[in-house]
């Protein structure tokens, strides 16, 4: 029922109240125009109170004392507005105060005698709330959007909330939809009464157990990490739906609901990409993904696979982690053709052979050595996986003349600071002067939250140890972005690359917003667990570590950005890449292989400089 609804009925009530009150205080015989006469002025009171006090905005299913004394007051001030009424004006008053008396208790208790039957029918069965049986068997779910999106959540005939949960009421962004009612739920209140709703709904005994957030917290004013890490620690879990915040392909769930990730609530406001394209170019497609097993790699394989492609050939060169990815596509999508294959991108005949019998038509290569203290403590191998294993797989695609490579980069490859930045950016420079039947294509991310040892992963298990949280410098800021997010711009990036004409001349990244202060990061992160910085975890700054940069960039010298499509762009190099000498990548790989890790890191960076600074000097000539 909406609130024009509540208000007939409630007017109606009040007009019944006064006129049966009378009735009982006159006895024998009843000047029924006059009894008429006083209830129509005092439902008109109650009307011209109700409009000013709208206790009509109050969901009748949630009825709880607080309630109670609101429709008690809202009683005594109609009754004191038909009082002023009598006095100023010929309506009389039938029975005398008596009847005024009997009417200011029968009203409240006909408005309070409403919600409490609304409240039996929507916990359960009349006969139950009599007998004290068992009312309440699921728990308490509240929704957090519009109406628009709750309603077809709500509607939706693969949304089954089953025997777990019940919607109880919907907070919206909007305050013109409070105390509208769909579907028998009603909007509570908004975004700004978000405490006050809650509190109401514990005072009735029925607080949420679970909140699902149909659009990102983020985008939700006043929605912040220390009122989010409030409810947690309180039990509530944050929900959302597939489709809703960011879809993961992974992650507890309940009737089609799943929980928040730390990493989403931590993350900006995702960009929204549009996935048509990429879900058409890799349907009916053999795709085949390097680095499988990790992070990235893996939610690769997850979208993929959802996109029904022709086969997925899953490549990795841990077994552990192959299995892991390949156990869950196979669970996930039975019917799906897949291949778990174990091989390192380093062995150049292994990777060529694989190729040939797996024939694929779409490779995405997520293969790389990514920690970068890791790196920097061991160049050599830095350097043949993510140089030299790039340049394997890069010929193995054309080999096998697939049709499109699409390369994972970072935005370390930018003016890089560390080994695993520069062996990044070399790699960068391989696959786009690549030429051949294969279209390639290159991304760049910044960091990615809840990837393995990400700064993320990092602080949570400082926070669960108690603390510190160690933070190198507290002028350190970073790109964010989640898992689920990078790869769907891997797949976007993918479709615009081969809806063009020629391959795309520049980087493609997605557009990151501001960076964010790490040492805000880990602030956030602990309000997200309901603790308070500096008073319950310590934040300690030990310094920078070698190959670590203050700021990281998504655009270098010779570059420049465009944009490319909604939420996406294109680091444009001023003039065409001159490929690497082969004199020096020969050098480069000898001294890797003989394990000198002084001259590679020494001719990795000199490589590294002269291509940025000749790309330079071309676009400035």
């Amino acid at each position: 029922m909406g609130r024009a609804g509540k208000f007939a009925v409630h007017v109606m009530l009040a007009f019944l109240a006064a006129f049966v009150s009378c009735a009982i205080c006159v006895g024998g015989t009843w000047p029924v125009p006059a009894i008429f006469a006083s209830a129509l002025a005092f439902a008109a009171c109650a009307a011209v109170v109700e409009i000013v006090i709208q206790i009509e905005r109050a969901p009748w299913r949630f009825v709880a004392l607080g309630d109670i004394l609101r429709l008690a007051r809202s009683s005594a001030l109609a009754m004191s507005l038909f009082t002023f009424v009598v006095w100023a004006t010929p309506v009389g008053l039938p029975g005398g105060w008596r009847s005024a008396l009997l009417t200011l208790m029968v009203y409240p208790g006909f408005l309070a005698g409403l919600r409490i039957i609304r409240r039996a029918m929507h916990e359960g069965s009349l006969v139950e709330v009599f007998i004290g049986g068992h009312i309440a068997t699921r728990s308490p779910l509240l929704i957090v959007g519009d109406t628009h999106e709750a309603d077809a959540f709500l509607r939706a005939p693969t949304t089954a909330l089953g025997q777990t949960y019940a919607a109880i009421g919907v907070i919206s962004p909007s305050p013109r939809e409070v105390g509208e009612e769909f579907r028998g739920v009603c909007v509570l209140g908004d975004i700004s009464q978000f405490d006050e709703v809650l509190q109401r709904l514990r005072e009735s005994n029925i607080g949420p157990s679970a909140i699902l957030f149909l659009s990102h917290p983020a985008s939700l004013p006043g929605l912040g990490p220390e009122r989010l890490g409030r409810l947690k620690s309180e039990g509530v879990r944050l929900l959302r739906h597939p489709g809703g915040v960011v879809e993961l392909a992974k992650g507890p769930s309940v009737a089609g609901l799943r929980e928040i990730s730390l990493e989403e609530l931590l993350a900006r406001t995702p960009v929204q990409l549009d996935m048509s394209a990429a879900r058409e170019l890799v349907a009916g497609k053999r795709v085949l993904v390097t680095g499988a097993g990790g992070s990235i790699g893996s939610e690769i394989c997850r979208q993929v696979a959802g996109c029904e492609p022709a086969s997925l050939t899953m490549l990795d060169a841990s077994e552990g982690a192959l299995f892991q990815i390949g156990r869950e596509i196979a669970e996930a999508w039975p019917d799906l053709p897949q291949h778990e294959v174990l091989c390192d991108i380093r062995d150049r005949a292994r990777l060529s052979s694989w190729f040939a019998d797996k024939q694929p038509q779409i490779i995405f290569h997520a293969a790389a050595l990514k920690h970068v203290p890791l790196v920097e403590s061991h160049p050599c191998e830095g350097v043949l996986t993510n140089v030299f294993g790039t340049r394997n797989v890069v010929e193995a695609a054309r080999g096998v003349e697939a049709a499109h490579m699409v390369m994972i980069s970072t935005d370390k490859a930018v003016d890089p600071s560390s080994v695993m930045g520069a062996t990044k950016r070399m790699a960068e420079t391989l696959v786009r002067t690549s030429a051949g039947p294969t279209r390639f294509s290159v991304v760049r991310f910044g960091n990615v939250l809840g990837s393995a040892g990400s700064v993320a992963t990092v602080f949570q298990n400082q926070i669960e140890k108690g603390g510190p949280i160690t933070i190198t410098d507290f002028e350190v800021e970073r790109y964010f972005m989640t898992i689920p997010e990078a790869v769907k711009l891997v797949l976007r990036a993918a479709a615009l690359s081969a809806a063009e004409a020629e391959p795309e001349s520049g980087v493609l990244t997605l557009e990151m917003g501001e960076p964010v202060k790490i040492v805000d990061l880990a602030r956030r992160m602990i309000e997200l667990n309901g603790l308070v910085p500096d008073k319950d975890i310590e934040i300690r700054e030990i310094g920078l570590r070698p190959g670590e940069k203050i700021s990281e960039e998504l655009v270098d010298i010779g570059e420049a950005a465009r944009a490319r499509a909604p939420g996406i762009l294109e680091a444009v190099p001023g003039a065409p890449l001159v490929p690497l000498a082969e004199t020096d990548l020969a050098a480069l790989e000898a001294q890797a292989r003989q394990g000198d890790a002084g001259a590679v890191r020494a001719t990795l960076f000199r490589i590294v400089e002269q291509t940025r600074q000749l790309t330079a000097a071309r676009r400035a000539g």
